[in-house]
């Protein structure tokens, strides 16, 4: 099969679809390997140690994609990139669908088939190729809103692990998961006081134990998410519904009950977001205020960690890359039912169910 990987042209977005490690394996295994000049030279990752790992490399986005079948990147496709989807084309990236018509009506236009990383998912529910970048997400959205909470960038002055004698910063995380989980971790390592929030109770318990009963769990409802929000300095919300909209759990009238100089991080942004005023920013513009609380929003947040981000992300993605190679969709669905799920429009066709409700389009059963 011939696969190519495209510069990623999202604002500030320096991660790469494939590393030369992947694509040396995607050689090896008779595949050719198309990528576009400069694609990996924000990550440190020349166009020599690319050919040095077999691959061609083509001088621009609409040469990789006139030449390509399959095309491998990391974010969905910008309206140029989705102009040069034909048919043939298998398009092999996250993308987020349930928040954005102008990108689903776009790829069924297009006649692709397109698989969503983020919706991959084998029988024990868990997403691993979302996972990793989750994993960082949730890392960076406690240190990027330590370093808001800094009069210095808008925020109210307050270190997050405060010194003796005075008090640490409150921060809670709504979500559990693998995102909100890292989160807590961070947040615990830099002395804050956390409150995490979630519906699963086992969840909770499971919280409870990992960090030795030294934050508070509370059950997901209005009251405890309200109370926890006005009260806090950080709020991280770190909702995840796979393949859907994120529901929205915290209320404008709860921001606008939290002391001018908090912060809200809203993970989820990418899904819509869980924070009722957030809205999807960019790492150039990342930051905007809402009653005077800064609100973080990149919905590529990963992306400022490019290096790390690349090589976490291709180490789970290379697996389905090769069997789609190999076998080609049907056959691979056939093969594989967690990779089935990571079909979200298959021959200009919308086959995932939650993303046609969340946007009220006509959805198609995948029979293959």
């Amino acid at each position: 099969m011939k696969i190519g990987i495209p510069k990623e042209i999202k604002n500030n977005e320096n991660r790469v679809g494939l590393v030369p490690g992947g694509v040396r394996q995607l050689i090896h295994d008779g595949n050719e390997v198309y990528v576009e000049t400069n694609a990996g030279v924000g990550i440190g990752i020349s166009d020599e140690q690319y050919i040095n790992a077999g691959a061609k490399i083509l001088p621009s986005l609409e040469d990789v994609f006139a030449t390509a079948e399959m095309i491998i990147k990391v974010k969905e496709p910008q309206a140029r990139e989705i102009a040069l989807l034909r048919p043939h084309h298998i398009l092999y990236t996250y993308l987020h669908l349930a928040a954005d018509m102008p990108q689903t009506t776009g790829l069924m236009d297009s006649g692709s088939t397109c698989i969503a990383y983020e919706t991959i998912q084998p029988e024990d529910n868990s997403l691993p190729l979302l996972t990793p970048m989750s994993e960082v997400a949730g890392r960076m959205s406690t240190q990027i809103g330590a370093s808001y909470l800094q009069l210095d960038n808008g925020g109210k002055g307050i270190l997050l692990g405060g010194v003796p004698g005075t008090r640490r910063a409150k921060v809670t995380v709504i979500g559990c998961g693998i995102a909100g989980t890292n989160a807590i971790k961070m947040a615990m390592g830099m002395g804050a006081d956390v409150t995490a929030i979630d519906l699963s109770t086992k969840r909770l318990a499971e919280l409870d134990d990992l960090f030795d009963n030294r934050i508070t769990t509370l059950f997901s409802n209005i009251e405890n998410i309200e109370n926890s929000v006005i009260n806090s300095d950080l709020v991280i919300g770190a909702v995840l519904i796979p393949g859907a909209k994120a529901p929205k759990l915290v209320t404008r009238e709860m921001i606008s009950k939290m002391e001018n100089g908090s912060v809200v991080v809203d993970i989820a942004v990418d899904q819509g977001g869980c924070i009722e005023t957030c809205k999807p920013t960019t790492h150039e513009n990342p930051t905007f205020l809402v009653d005077g609380v800064v609100h973080y929003c990149v919905a590529n947040m990963p992306g400022a960690v490019a290096q790390t981000s690349t090589y976490a992300l291709t180490n789970v993605t290379l697996k389905y890359a090769r069997m789609i190679a190999k076998f080609g969709v049907a056959e691979a669905a056939q093969m594989d039912e967690a990779f089935k799920k990571g079909i979200n429009i298959y021959k200009g066709d919308l086959v995932y169910e939650q993303v046609a409700k969340d946007l009220d389009l006509k959805y198609t059963e995948l029979n293959i």
